[in-house]
Order: structure tokens, then sequence, then C-alpha cells
């Protein structure tokens, strides 16, 4: 049975992220691309229009990916913000010590991509903009004194991760991520 075309567009974009997170995304051709996915490159091209259409949808992809992990562990934290704060420290430690963690989609695309013309520039920003803009929602519910710079301190203690957990793996200074990020909570 065929596949329809949002099934066909799906099913290229999950070999593209594949690939695009595996080789990088500079690196992996349209053709290589359409190969894995067993389409034409007419089929691709008729439903991303350009490579940097489907890079585009690749880091929207990736950022939806990573708030799925973020509301699923606020939710599952309970009500107390300081709770779901170190939730999502947690789900981040999760994902940087899983097998197949090679670093942060949106930061790995900033590198590949530091035109802010670009759609996978913009929607990597964006999505980085969100974690912060998150963090921030629930230091403004802790009723500490200056909630923004405790939410920047959190943001580059999560970023941090991320970084140290693709450069120095996932038994490096990752593993005290939560720690730090309980510290500065005190500190409030």
């Amino acid at each position: 049975m065929p596949r329809t075309a949002a099934e066909t567009r799906a099913h290229i974009l999950q070999v593209a992220a594949d690939l695009f997170y595996r080789k990088g995304i500079r690196a992996t051709g349209v053709d290589l691309v359409a190969a894995r996915a067993g389409v034409a490159p007419t089929t691709l091209y008729r439903l991303f229009p350009s490579k940097d259409d489907l890079v585009g949808a690749y880091v929207e992809r990736a950022d939806r990916d990573f708030r799925a992990v973020v509301a699923a562990a606020v939710a599952g934290a309970g009500s107390e913000p300081r709770d779901q704060i170190l939730a999502i420290f947690d789900a981040a430690h999760a994902l940087i010590t899983a097998e197949d963690f090679r670093g942060c989609a949106m930061t790995m695309t900033l590198t590949e991509f530091p035109d802010p013309e670009l759609p996978a520039h913009r929607n990597a920003v964006e999505g980085k903009a969100w974690e912060r803009r998150t963090l921030g929602e629930l230091t403004e519910r802790l009723g500490v004194d200056d909630p923004d710079e405790l939410a920047d301190h959190l943001a580059l203690i999560l970023e941090g991760m991320l970084a140290t957990g693709q450069s120095l793996g996932p038994n490096g200074p990752v593993t005290r991520g939560r720690r730090l990020a309980e510290a500065v909570l005190a500190l409030g």
C-alpha cells in the first residue's frame, strides 16, 4: 500500500533527521536522504523544495521533540516550580546519557548555519529562546527577587550540560548539572 504525501514527508524527515544528526547537515546530501528514504529526488523536492526547507523542518522537529520531553518532565514533577525546574535538568541528563546522544541538534545546526536568514538558523534560535522562556516562566513562579537572572543562570547550566555532554561524554561534568542547578536555586 503506497504512502500518502504526509506519510512520505514524515518518512523522509525521519531519515533526514537521523542522517543530519549522525553525519552532519552539510555532510549529508539530498541524494543520500532520498536514497535512504527509498524515494526519488523529485519526490523529496516536491515535499521539500530545497535542502534549506528540509533542514528547517528537521530543526523544527528537533525543537518539538525537546519541547515534548520538557513538557513531560514538568508535568510529571508535580506543581512546585522548583521540582519542575529540576525535572528539566533530570530529563536533559537522561537525553545526554542516552547511547545515541551526539549533542544538541539545535546547537549543532547553529554551528553549521550561522546565517540568521536561513530557516534552520531561525528555527534553532527560536528553540533556544523557548528553553530560556520556559525557565523564565518557572522562575517567575518561585517568587525570587530576580527571576530573569535566575533563569539566565539555569539556562547557562542547561547549555553547559548539553555542550559538555557532547564534548566530554556522559561521565564528565554533565553529571554535576543537577547539583549545580540545585545550588543556584538555593541562592535564588
